[in-house]
């Protein structure tokens, strides 16, 4: 196996806490494979790219040789996680349950090695305690550590209904630690308090606690909140290719930097260099390829190319559409898009140029524009929209030499 510093270097990209990191550190130099978990409850059909983060940093530690559990919450499920939530869970039952687990399993094996990952329900271990081993899991955790949670809190406080049974949930969870004595797990930021009680019980029972690593919860389409079905901001492993590839173009630049970074391996450093609309073709090409197919994200691009960037930023004929302007007139860091809009009359004034960029109806080559200190290379062409009815097609040429 790779030194521990080497290891380290790539485990840590991406990750918002490690508790303990020298903790992490002492169990790499021990030389042998890690037992690293992350679990998911099977509450809905479909995985999308936000629980590809876990899964990235799952197939990073496979592809260093450690031992992975992909763990299905078939029976934590039922039960509900009451992380986030402000009322009680629905239950499922365990028909539901057991049809979307079906095609989780089938779904994580387009990152994960089908041959090197283990795929548990901990309905294994845990359907088979007896009341007695509950009523001992409920001596492990007081009322009073419950509601520090914000989400018990703020429930409490506004005399919402919390039930016993999610109390329970972070001790359930907890234990499945116990069952497969992890090294480590991972999870989102806001499974934190349910990891640290997997390491509580891990003491309890004498064993060395698990190491608990948090990853960001990765915005959806929107840009703002966490990617979920519940705000339609999604992107599912199963949408059609070209559907995901338009969906992944619609994000912005700074998103799409991020998604860079929690989804793939790639140097941000080489990403950044590149023109933004390039750089999203190439992650929209990867993850449709990584999902689908390359002929599926070839296919997609061609589809992309014809139904939007030629068609959506053709000049109306009413419109000038061949529009120069010789980086020689302005001062090169003022070329700028509130400067080039201001300077072709797309809009009256810089203010409006910085009040449209944020309202979101300037584009730019087919992607939105979010930054307006966003500055216009020198030698290019560039397709400018704002709002529904005004295009420019603008050349900005490069200074001559003296």
């Amino acid at each position: 196996m790779k030194p521990a510093e080497q290891q380290m270097k790539l485990l840590l990209r991406g990750v918002v806490e490690v508790i303990q990191e020298k903790e992490l550190t002492g169990k790499l130099n021990l030389k042998r494979p890690l037992k690293v978990k992350a679990g998911f409850d099977p509450t809905a059909p479909d995985l999308h790219l936000g629980h590809t983060v876990l899964l990235h940093k799952l197939k990073q530690f496979q592809d260093l040789g450690h031992e992975v559990t992909f763990l299905i919450g078939d029976y934590t499920a039922m039960v509900g996680d009451p992380t986030g939530v402000s009322e009680t869970r629905k239950v499922l039952t365990t028909e539901e349950v057991a049809r979307n687990a079906e095609t989780y399993k089938r779904q994580v094996f387009k990152i994960l090695d089908p041959v090197k990952t283990g795929i548990r329900f901990n309905s294994e271990w845990l359907g088979k305690l007896s009341s007695l081993h509950f009523i001992k899991l409920g001596t492990m955790m007081t009322v009073a550590r419950m509601l520090e949670r914000d989400d018990f809190q703020k429930r409490y406080q506004e005399q919402r209904p919390i039930s016993i049974l999610e109390f329970y949930y972070p001790l359930i969870q907890g234990y499945d630690s116990v069952a497969l004595q992890s090294d480590v797990e991972l999870g989102g930021t806001d499974q934190k308090f349910n990891l640290l009680v997997g390491r509580d019980l891990q003491r309890a029972r004498g064993m060395k606690p698990q190491v608990v690593m948090t990853l960001p919860l990765l915005e959806g389409t929107d840009g703002v909140r966490k990617m979920s079905k519940t705000y339609g901001n999604y992107i599912a492993l199963e949408d059609p290719p070209a559907k995901m590839f338009g969906k992944i173009m619609s994000i912005s630049d700074i998103l799409m930097l991020r998604y860079y970074e929690l989804l793939t391996d790639h140097d941000l450093m080489a990403i950044q260099a590149m023109h933004p609309m390039e750089a999203k073709l190439k992650l929209a090409d990867e993850l449709v390829a990584q999902y689908h197919s390359k002929e599926a994200a070839t296919k997609a691009r061609e589809d992309f190319d014809q139904k939007f960037r030629k068609r959506q930023f053709a000049v109306p004929s009413a419109v000038q559409s061949d529009v120069t302007l010789d980086a020689s007139s302005l001062y090169a860091d003022n070329t700028n898009i509130v400067e080039v809009l201001k300077h072709f009359g797309l809009v009256k004034s810089k203010g409006e140029a910085r009040r449209l960029i944020q309202q979101g109806a300037v584009d730019i080559d087919g992607t939105r524009v979010t930054d307006v200190n966003m500055i216009l290379a020198a030698g290019k062409t560039f397709h400018i929209k704002v709002g529904k009815k005004l295009f420019r097609s603008v050349e900005i040429k490069e200074k001559a030499k003296d």
